[in-house]
């Protein structure tokens, strides 16, 4: 069975030979310790490959946002960054003031000159199932633009030119999604972080008004084109999980230990993909091989039935022993635990 073979059955609940493997590691790993990031991705390799596309060259971006120092993103925000490999803060956002909003222009030179031309041809060469990653996190780059503090305030009193640029952001990112659902990629994805440790940072309801919708465009441009949507939301989402099983998301990637992991199998497997992960803020960094283990275990124990819904990802943070990771693979390989 090809990479490509097992995640389509894993999505579709066919009952696929393993769950699918699916390692991120973060910047510092491959800056630092490539020697053992090689080593690990030989021994369990990737079923997932991303397209060779290129967005547009930035006219903003400055800098490198690897290395200790300051950096300038293609949206223009200005980032301070005080660990190598870690992507760092936002100490001044470029439109904490109102005044500077109304001038604000989107970096469309990123979709106006990007160059899809190669994807075609390497996913009908791939045996590993090809993801895109797409720019698409429109609550979060408000906050990177407008300021976490001032953007909630927004939110509550309804602030129109910030409502305004929300909806400019939209329309940005549903041409990104366009683009990509004229390509043969077997997926996109999408991202933004809700989650707080316990719960939602905005109240379901208010999410509900103003981001499903866009989620919802951004699902309903993907599948009409055939191809499957994942997304990404850190922290504590299970207020939302039938949010995006309705709208059509077809893979959740969420910090499950944040989480009842019981809970949530028992009101969503079978509907929805549940794309790791893996304890990140205890396990992977602190604990050891066999408590590691033991996570990845009890996750089996909820999700993994054998009829596929679940993808065994986790994340590789600088300062995370590579005998933790190896152990997340390696409580994948077992047998199937007893329920």
């Amino acid at each position: 069975m090809t990479g490509r073979e097992r995640v389509i059955r894993t999505l579709r609940f066919q009952s696929p030979d393993r769950a699918p493997r699916d390692l991120w590691a973060l910047p510092g790993v491959g800056l630092f310790r490539k020697g053992e990031l090689d080593a690990l991705s030989a021994r369990f390799p990737s079923d997932f490959a991303a397209p060779p596309a290129k967005y547009g060259p930035s006219e903003r971006a400055r800098g490198d946002c690897s290395r200790v120092g300051g950096y300038v993103d293609e949206w223009g925000v200005v980032w301070t960054v005080g660990e190598p490999g870690v992507v760092g803060e936002i100490k001044r956002p470029i439109l904490a003031e109102d005044a500077a909003i109304a001038s604000y222009r989107l970096p469309r030179e990123l979709l106006d000159k990007a160059d899809f031309s190669k994807v075609d041809d390497f996913c009908a060469k791939a045996e590993r199932f090809v993801k895109a990653g797409t720019l698409a996190r429109p609550f979060e780059r408000l906050q990177f633009l407008r300021g976490t503090e001032n953007l909630y305030l927004d939110l509550g009193y309804g602030t129109s030119a910030v409502l305004g640029l929300l909806r400019q952001l939209h329309e940005f990112f549903v041409r990104e999604m366009e683009l990509w659902a004229a390509t043969a990629v077997d997926a996109v994805g999408f991202m933004d972080d809700w989650g707080s440790q316990n719960a939602l940072l905005i109240s379901p309801d208010m999410w509900r008004e103003l981001f499903k919708p866009l989620y919802a465009d951004y699902c309903r441009l993907a599948r009409r084109a055939g191809k499957f949507v994942f997304f990404h939301s850190d922290g504590n989402i299970s207020a939302i999980y039938p949010d995006l099983i309705e709208i059509g998301v077809d893979a959740v990637n969420s910090q499950l230990f944040c989480m009842d992991i019981e809970a949530l199998a028992a009101r969503h497997k079978g509907k929805i993909t549940f794309w790791g992960e893996l304890d990140r803020q205890h396990l992977l960094p602190f604990g050891t091989p066999e408590q590691v283990k033991e996570g990845v275990r009890r996750v089996r124990r909820a999700l993994d039935d054998g009829r596929g819904g679940v993808i065994a990802q986790c994340e590789w943070g600088l300062k995370d022993p590579a005998e933790n990771i190896a152990a997340v693979f390696e409580a994948w390989d077992e047998p199937r635990p007893a329920g």
